[in-house]
Formats: C-alpha cells, structure tokens, sequence
C-alpha cells in the first residue's frame, strides 16, 4: 500500500472516530438532532403513526417528562359549539314502556336510570306522596321528559306552551293532535315541562318544617274526643313539647290571626303561597302579631296548654285551599 493510501485511510479513521465521540457527547449533554417532545406530540395528535405491531401505540403521558402543555385537538375545535343530533331535540310521539317497583327503589334513583327527571315519573303516574311508592307498583316510563297538564277552559295550545316553555309544534307530536283544538279537562302531554317547585316538595314531602321538637301525641284523622270518649275526626297533628318550646312557623307566609279563643286558647293562623294555610293551637305567649310577615323557622309562639288541652303541647293544622290535609305528608 503507497505512503499516500495509508495516509488516506489513517485520516478516514480519525474521522469517524471523532464523528463517534461527537455523537454521544451531543446525546450525552441532552441535545437532540429533532424534538422528542414535538414527536410525543406528533403521536398524541396522530397514533396511527406510532401504533406497534400489536396496534397499541406508546402512552403519551409516560412517553416524556415535563411535556409542554396540551395544544388544543383539531377535532375537538371542530366539535365544539355544534348542535345536539336532530333526533335529540326534534318533537317525538309520547311512547311508554312499563316497569315494576322493586325493593328499594325510590323515585331519585329511578329518575338518574331512566335518564328523566323525577317531575316526568311523578306526573306521569299521578304520584301525589313519594314516600308511598309500593314494591310491585306498575310505573309508566316515558320516552322524553314532561308532565301532564288538565286544559281549563280559556286555554290555548299557544298560551299553555308558552306557560310551560314548549312549542306548540312539540305538544301536538307528543299527544298526536291534527289541529290546535283542545278541549278543557282533558290532558295533554308537556315535552319538558316540569313541576313547580311546590308541587314537587308537596309531593316529596318537604314543603314544611317541624314547627316544634318533640314527638306526635295524637295523629291526624279519627280518634276518641280525650274528654268525651266520642269519636271525632283530629285536624291536625299533637306534638308534645316541654312548656315553653319554641313554635316556629312552618313554611314563610303572613300572620293573618294571632288571638285566643276557648277550644284553641293562644293560636296563631298564617297564610302561605300556593292555598295553603297553617294553625298552631294552645300556645303559652304568642309572639306575633296579626299582619306581620313571618320567614320559614321563625319563632312565634311557646308551647303551652291553654283552651281544651289535656298538656303542653302544639295543636298543629295544615289547611290547602280551605280543607285540612295531614301535615306529615308535607314535612321533612
């Protein structure tokens, strides 16, 4: 081999080896020739590009430490302020399919499976006291949320949608009608009309509170006069307290009497929204006065036993539209 060939190949060696120590000491100080973080990237945005021979591609989230924060998808810019699919909101004719009530069911958790709002089932199926719900009962399950309406007589397919925020288009889907007749008693079907909030907390049981701490010495309905032995029909609920408890007003309303007579002794009447009226009887002190505007919990009298009482307690009667209902069906 001539001097100038050795010499050659002697350089070429040099080379490489240098171009060898080169490489790994730009590896070795963190520099890379391209951006590993712009190909994890790359492989958030396009893992078809990256999926392994077993179609599983390597998690983004383990693949660099540190990663830049998350630049926005394509695809999900795309989405984003699209409507829902047509056959979501579109008007539907009102379809049910039937279910049983098993042990443990309750209205809330039925609603959540269904995927409807409890006012649909409640209405639906004419339940007036949740609480009440019976194992085996036979439930009507909707196909779209809403509640059924009784027509009066100046109504109109326009006011009532109106009222309940529906379309008339929607009303006459649901209820298959042809024209925008309709006549008064009838019911129709309300695509996503709801309660109103005091019809659900009637019927759920909570309108009011407990407007005094004890316990139930007498139930409302029929029971033996305590003085006479006759039977009579009770009016409201005893709740027997110490002398001198609190009575608190059971729901927000005006005081409308505040006086004292021989069967109640100290009462107290106050008038609520939506018909409803409450008498708190046999009161020691009242402590309001007719015409005063009273808040839920408020105190407005002291138990006591005054008028026809056998002890200290409160005489406890709900009145809706003018006639007595049992106050524990609307208490929580």
């Amino acid at each position: 081999m001539s001097g100038g060939l050795r010499a050659f190949f002697s350089r070429s060696i040099v080379w490489i080896l240098l171009s060898i120590i080169a490489i790994y000491a730009v590896l070795a100080l963190g520099f890379y020739p391209f951006s590993v973080k712009s190909m994890a990237y790359t492989q958030k945005n396009s893992p078809a590009l990256f999926e392994s021979e077993s179609g599983v591609g390597m998690a983004y989230e383990d693949a660099v430490p540190g990663d830049p924060p998350e630049m926005p998808r394509e695809d999900e810019a795309l989405l984003s302020g699209l409507p829902e699919p047509l056959e979501f909101s579109k008007p539907r004719m009102l379809l049910y399919s039937a279910y049983t009530v098993k042990p443990g069911d309750t209205i809330g958790e039925l609603a959540i499976n269904f995927g409807l709002n409890q006012d649909t089932l409640l209405s639906l199926n004419n339940i007036r006291n949740s609480r009440l719900l019976q194992i085996g009962q036979a439930l009507r399950i909707p196909n779209q949320d809403g509640i059924i309406y009784t027509v009066k007589t100046a109504d109109t397919l326009g006011s009532i949608a109106e009222r309940h925020g529906t379309s008339v288009l929607a009303i006459q889907t649901a209820n298959e009608l042809f024209s925008e007749s309709i006549k008064a008693g009838s019911g129709l079907f309300l695509p996503g009309a709801r309660l109103s909030q005091t019809d659900l907390q009637e019927i759920n049981g909570d309108l009011f509170i407990w407007p005094a701490r004890g316990y139930i010495t007498s139930s409302y309905g029929y029971r033996p006069h305590p003085f006479t032995g006759v039977r009579h029909f009770h009016t409201g609920i005893d709740i027997g307290a110490p002398l001198g408890a609190p009575v608190k007003a059971a729901m927000a309303g005006r005081v409308t009497v505040a006086t004292t007579n021989e069967t109640n002794g100290n009462y107290v009447v106050i008038t609520h929204h939506s018909g409803y009226r409450t008498l708190y009887a046999h009161l020691n002190i009242i402590r309001v006065k007719s015409g005063a505007y009273v808040k839920t919990g408020e105190h407005i009298g002291d138990v006591g036993s005054t008028g026809v009482s056998t002890g200290p307690h409160l005489h406890f009667t709900v009145y809706k539209n003018g006639v007595t209902i049992n106050p524990k069906s609307l208490m929580n």
